[in-house]
C-alpha cells in the first residue's frame, strides 16, 4: 500500500513537473523571455556607455589641468 502511494505521488509530481516544463516553451513564453533577456541587455549597455562615458570626460579633465589647456571656446580665438 505505502508503494502504491509512493509511485503515485512520484508520478503525480513528474505529470506535474512535464507540463510546467511544456508550458514552458510556449512560444508566447519564449518571446516574453527573449524581449526580457533583450531588454537587460540594452539596459547593461547604456549603463556601460554611461559610465564610459563620464570616465572619458573626467580624464579629459584631467589632462587639461596637467596640460594647463584652456576650453575649446578659448582655444579658437
Amino acid at each position: 500500500m505505502i508503494r502504491r502511494l509512493f509511485y503515485l505521488s512520484l508520478g503525480a509530481f513528474l505529470a506535474f513537473w512535464v507540463m510546467r516544463r511544456l508550458q514552458a516553451l510556449h512560444p508566447d513564453h519564449l518571446a516574453r523571455r527573449t524581449a526580457d533577456g533583450a531588454a537587460g541587455m540594452l539596459r547593461r549597455v547604456r549603463d556601460f556607455t554611461s559610465d564610459a562615458l563620464g570616465e572619458a570626460a573626467e580624464r579629459e579633465t584631467e589632462l587639461r589641468a596637467r596640460f594647463e589647456l584652456d576650453n575649446a571656446e578659448d582655444g579658437n580665438r
